[in-house]
């Protein structure tokens, strides 16, 4: 990667994974990189997360791949159950030739915190990059040089060249730049955790011993599973929509409605879902597509650009396809609105493409009756190494060749 000769200042906005992997790609493309954090330590909540091989790519070329793969899980296969019947519908079988063949890095399962922290150490380690916790962003004004950005906490102000806003769903800068209000509810909610794999028994540690990342698919629900941090925790994920959503309250989608969805499903994860953690409700939104991610010096990144529903497992890996797309940009073009151009350039197609097919996979994988009958005999047809309808989520595009 080439280095522009007068490094910028690029301002960052949010410790998440896509602000973190934003912050790293943008290092390493020979920049200075602050990053703001409204939280007072670094972190990250949540369970698993899947990470395919375009996010495996991503990561290696940010450095990082043999830090996450320390505590990753490989699984052999992806294999789509019925919740109802406990039959196998379909599995792709990620170890054979064929998977090799097609694509060159592995698929992987991973705790959000052991990727969290992979990266965060990457950026700690890496003397191109500050990291500053306890900065809320609450406003950002540009002018021709420079971009100047407000904080609640302190009355000072922060000065660079250029931001990157990775501030997530409920992004304080998208609302400023765009201005399309919530995000839209599915009204599906998700319950998820991970457990001590050692303290399970039956059915649920056949299924853990396997690796396999297992997806139960049901009417109107699902239930994920697969194994963490080295196979020492399993993850679960048990998702429905809910009956009682509405947009003005927050009682809905509760445990009473988990179990009553999940009332009519098999043994398995009948015996599954009392082990879900009920910790915490993750209501599930997204936004539709947007074609201006570029606003002058300011650029948004992740789930600030393009939050998507988890259908297609792909949105911690469409945030780090986005920074290492950020940090090549930045290394090829001098003047930062010229990089943030070519990068929004080369990811709004794609990740409106994949926001688009996570909410069209998610109704497919929710089909009832007939509808979960036929989808049933369509994937039971396909054979384990049927990977067309899902290598284009899993290749990136192509950076472009450098100017000459």
């Amino acid at each position: 990667m080439s280095v522009t000769p007068s490094p910028l200042h690029i301002a960052i906005v949010g410790g998440g994974i896509g602000g973190l992997a934003a912050a790293l790609a943008t290092a390493r493309a020979g920049h200075r990189v602050t990053l703001v954090e409204r939280a007072a330590h670094f972190g990250e909540i949540g369970a698993g997360l899947q990470l395919a091989p375009n996010a495996s790519l991503a990561l290696d070329e940010l450095g990082v791949l043999p830090a996450v793969r320390h505590t990753a899980v490989a699984p052999p296969r992806l294999v789509m159950m019925d919740a109802l019947t406990g039959d196998e519908i379909t599995a792709l079988d990620l170890r054979s030739a064929a998977y090799t063949d097609r694509f060159a890095h592995p698929y992987l399962v991973t705790h959000r915190t052991d990727l969290h922290a992979a990266l965060l150490a990457a950026c700690q380690e890496h003397s191109g990059v500050t990291l500053r916790t306890g900065h809320t962003v609450t406003d950002a004004e540009q002018d021709g040089s420079s971009v100047h950005l407000y904080f609640a906490e302190r009355h000072t102000r922060l000065t660079a060249d250029a931001v990157v806003a990775a501030d997530g769903l409920r992004s304080r800068l998208r609302q400023a730049l765009v201005g399309d209000g919530e995000p839209v509810c599915s009204r599906y909610v998700a319950f998820r955790g991970a457990l001590l794999t050692e303290k399970m028994s039956g059915r649920m540690s056949q299924h853990a011993a396997s690796e396999a990342v297992m997806v139960w698919a049901g009417p109107r629900m699902h239930l994920v599973q697969y194994p963490v941090r080295r196979g020492e925790l399993y993850n679960q994920v048990a998702v429905f929509e809910s009956d009682h959503y509405t947009p003005d309250s927050d009682d809905w989608g509760t445990e009473a409605e988990l179990e009553e969805r999940f009332a009519g499903t098999c043994d398995a994860v009948r015996d599954a879902l009392p082990l879900v953690s009920r910790d915490r409700r993750w209501p599930l939104y997204d936004r539709a597509p947007i074609d201006t991610w570029v606003h002058g010096r300011i650029a948004l990144l992740g789930d600030a650009a393009h939050p998507m529903l988890q259908y297609l497992a792909q949105g911690a890996c469409q945030a780090v396809e986005d920074a290492v797309a950020l940090g090549e940009a930045l290394g090829q073009h001098p003047d930062p609105a010229d990089a943030f151009a070519a990068y929004a350039d080369r990811r709004r197609g794609r990740a409106a493409r994949i926001q688009t097919n996570a909410r069209r996979f998610g109704e497919i994988c929710h089909l009832e009756g007939m509808g979960a009958t036929l989808r049933n005999m369509l994937l039971a047809s396909r054979g384990p190494e049927a990977f067309d309808d899902i290598s284009w989520v899993w290749t990136p595009t192509p950076a472009p060749a450098p100017a000459l």
